[in-house]
């Protein structure tokens, strides 16, 4: 594959997929910044690995494999864990009044809140299967599982997502 190929095929991609790569890595990262950065370590893998690029499987998926290891790889970096690590010590510094937690209860939880502070095993493929609409052996593929993992994880993940719906008050159309 030639160098003008391998750049038609990037900015195909980038427009195709870019917006939800970022979705994807904001969803794993929860900071705006660090996922655009996130995004384009992605891109810039995801060129330098087409010459190596099979096509056993869509180009969608390598480049989702490819976010969700570079996730993976930031949350297990030390980096990651000092700045946790500062936030925790952060918020046992802060008492909140009782003010604040009644605001607090009040405020409307959104889903993707909710999907959010699931676990990250449930929460990525809830993420890859309904907001990215990727099929279950796709999914499987981009996480580097087996299909029945992904299966499972998808049927724990929606119970633990009708838990946290039912406890933040019902919303989304969910009847208790």
């Amino acid at each position: 594959m030639d160098h003008f190929e391998k750049k038609e095929i990037l900015n195909e991609s980038m427009t195709q997929h870019g917006d939800y790569i970022k979705r994807l890595i904001f969803s794993y990262i929860k900071d705006s910044s660090k996922a655009e950065d996130i995004v384009q370590d992605v891109f810039i893998k995801f060129y330098k690995n087409l010459d190596r690029f099979e096509g056993r499987s869509s180009i969608k998926t390598f480049l989702y494999r490819i976010a969700v290891n570079e996730c993976q790889n930031y949350l297990s970096s030390w980096h990651y864990r000092k700045l946790k690590i500062t936030e925790k010590i952060k918020n046992l510094e802060y008492k909140s009044s009782v003010e604040d937690d009644y605001i607090q209860k009040e405020q409307n939880v959104s889903l993707s809140d909710l999907i959010g502070k699931m676990p990250v095993k449930y929460r990525e493929v809830i993420w890859l299967h309904y907001y990215v609409e990727l099929t279950v052996p796709e999914i499987a593929d981009v996480l580097d599982c087996s299909v029945n993992t992904v299966k499972t994880r998808l049927l724990r993940g929606r119970k633990v997502l009708k838990i946290a719906i039912e406890e933040s008050g019902g919303a989304y159309g969910y009847q208790k």
